[in-house]
């Protein structure tokens, strides 16, 4: 999987989960930035499991700021 692939799948768990634009993704963007609170942060870590079918535990999840971050965490994940 490319990491346009993963950028691609994680944008579209991001707009359905916030309800923000697609535009407004980029990789320097946070979460906190798209609106989310702490709840939506768990759901997308959820949903970012179930995706990609790996685990992110809280420790590492709670380091993860940015949208790049997430990709990256994901791309070393798959690999």
């Amino acid at each position: 999987m490319t990491r346009e692939d993963i950028q691609h799948k994680l944008t579209t768990i991001l707009v359905e989960q916030l309800a923000c634009k697609r535009e407004q993704i980029t990789d320097e963007i946070t979460l906190e930035d798209l609106g989310a609170d702490s709840l939506d942060f768990v759901e997308i870590v959820m949903a970012v499991e179930e995706e990609f079918v790996i685990d992110i535990g809280y420790d590492e999840a709670a380091k993860l700021t940015t949208v790049g971050e997430i990709v990256d965490h994901i791309e070393r994940e798959i690999a």
